[in-house]
């Protein structure tokens, strides 16, 4: 696995581990995130693979870029005030490099 894909991959279980604590404590989703916040994991998903760092990516909190859209980001923002707390009980690897990632600071975009 590149480091590229290797990255990416990560973030994508960090943030279906975030959207799947939130959906489960406030809606009762469980194991499948109920249609609102699946909506936002497919949103959130695309916009990864979207990325125009890819394997730089800084955490969304400290992008120059705002790849999502004003109400999206509100979403996502309320999981991640949610979840960031509680993600170092249930996936404590995936907390503590997310937490390592938001050390860096964003690297200049390219063109």
């Amino acid at each position: 696995m590149s480091r590229k894909s290797g990255k990416i991959a990560r973030e994508k279980k960090t943030i279906t581990a975030m959207i799947g604590l939130y959906c489960r404590h406030l809606h009762g989703a469980d194991p499948v995130p109920c249609p609102e916040c699946g909506n936002l994991l497919e949103y959130a998903l695309a916009r990864l693979e979207k990325c125009p760092y890819q394997e730089e990516k800084p955490v969304c909190a400290s992008c120059p870029v705002h790849c999502y859209k004003p109400g999206m980001r509100e979403r996502i923002r309320s999981v991640m005030r949610y979840s960031g707390p509680r993600l170092i009980f249930r996936h404590p690897v995936l907390a503590i490099l997310h937490l390592m990632d938001a050390r860096k600071k964003a690297p200049e975009r390219k063109g």
